[in-house]
């Protein structure tokens, strides 16, 4: 039986970069994957938590996204957080997917 619709099935040899730092307060450890898939959006993953999130140059200027997202108690957390994603991932234009 035909339970679902498959929407996409790619295979790609992607980019991956592991990264381990700290900041005065905290340390973090994030996979970044860097595909074709997703309009070119990487993939960030917090290695600790298992949360992760699609990045653009936008959604890293949003600090309240990304503290939502990455689940950080503070706002001088997120902010880190920004800057340490503003120096790693590349800036791109991006289509979005949906209008």
């Amino acid at each position: 039986m035909n339970y679902f619709e498959r929407l996409y099935d790619e295979n790609e040899t992607a980019k991956v970069r592991f990264v381990g730092f700290t900041t005065d307060d905290v340390r973090y450890d994030f996979g970044l994957v860097y595909t074709n898939m997703f309009f070119g959006k990487p993939l960030a993953i917090c290695m600790q938590t298992g949360r992760s999130a699609l990045l653009d140059p936008q959604d890293i200027q949003n600090i309240e996204t990304l503290q939502q997202t990455f689940k950080i108690r503070s706002f001088k957390e997120a902010e880190d957080l920004a800057e340490f994603f503003k120096e790693t991932i590349p800036s791109a234009s991006f289509e979005t997917q949906y209008e």
